[in-house]
């Protein structure tokens, strides 16, 4: 019972300084989840995937998340993404939203391109305190609310680096108890993100890279990961979350299309009492829609 009071305390603290969007640690498998800018840039290979997210395990009514992606191609300078996203926080809060995202690209370099991205999407969040033991308090009652998703991004991108600023949300929504108060507050968050690709041998590849979220009301917080690339197979990483875990990935491309991901979050804040750690799976299919037969021996990476 202390446990799901705890959940709940947190859940009605959302609008100041907890998770409003998602977390995610392989966030760079999938980086149009956050900046609807992001492209592959292999015109003819479409991308799919999936991402499963269990997070502060042994803790009562912790969040779970599940994440179906995709990356089309529509010619070499046009991409399509869509991301549909199920978070769940016990059996209180429940979000749905599904969303596309239009990217489109230029040349602003020898090599280097920008593409300006939009996201336009539809979320429904609910929340259902039924079999809490708050049946006779009217500020905690079921509440639901359906929104439009708005976002917009730019991504500068070459090879061997990256750099994004996003926003995946910039309309604000809130749910009010039946007594007015604010059971629930979404508002803009705003992404930065970097990265830079060393190839340190024919074999060897090394990418440090950076994630800062900025939500209106909240610190800033960040992300600091470190990867490393064997033979375009095998793949190890460490990353910081700032004040609130220190996580290692791994990573293996079962086949040239077929590549599956895992990473474990321990956290070093308060938390670290109450759970066991995190624990994500991602897997990702590349394939050649239009017949192509394209085969490339040096994917980016990234």
């Amino acid at each position: 019972m202390k446990i799901k009071i705890f959940i709940l305390v947190a859940l009605c603290s959302l609008s100041t300084f907890a998770q409003q969007e998602p977390q995610y640690t392989q966030y760079m498998y999938n980086m149009g989840v956050v900046n609807p800018a992001y492209m592959i840039n292999e015109p003819g290979l479409v991308r799919v995937g999936s991402l499963y997210r269990s997070q502060w395990v042994g803790l009562d009514g912790a969040p779970e998340t599940a994440n179906v992606f995709g990356n089309i191609p529509i010619n070499e300078r046009v991409e399509i993404g869509v991301n549909y996203v199920n978070d769940q926080i016990g059996d209180v809060l429940t979000q749905n939203y599904f969303n596309a995202n239009f990217a489109y690209r230029i040349n602003v370099g020898k090599t280097a391109n920008l593409s300006f991205g939009l996201k336009l999407g539809l979320d429904n969040l609910s929340l259902d305190f039924t079999g809490q033991g708050l049946e006779n308090d009217s500020a905690f009652q079921n509440a639901q609310t359906n929104s439009i998703d708005v976002g917009a991004g730019l991504f500068l991108f070459d090879h061997n680096y990256y750099i994004g600023l996003s926003s995946p949300n910039v309309i604000p929504y809130e749910i009010e108890s039946g007594t007015s108060d604010i059971l629930y507050k979404k508002d803009p968050t705003v992404y930065f993100m970097a990265g830079y690709v060393y190839e340190i041998s024919d074999v060897l590849k090394v990418k440090p890279s950076a994630v800062t979220k900025w939500i209106t009301g909240a610190p800033i917080t960040f992300d600091l990961s470190l990867n490393a690339l064997y033979a375009n197979r095998f793949e190890l990483g460490v990353s910081y979350r700032h004040q609130d875990a220190v996580a290692a990935l791994a990573g293996f491309n079962i086949t040239q299309d077929l590549k599956l991901g895992y990473s474990y979050d321990f956290n070093t804040s308060d938390l670290n009492r109450f759970n066991n750690g995190s624990h994500e799976i991602i897997l990702i299919y590349t394939f050649d829609l239009l017949g192509l037969q394209k085969r490339y021996i040096s994917p980016r990476f990234y």
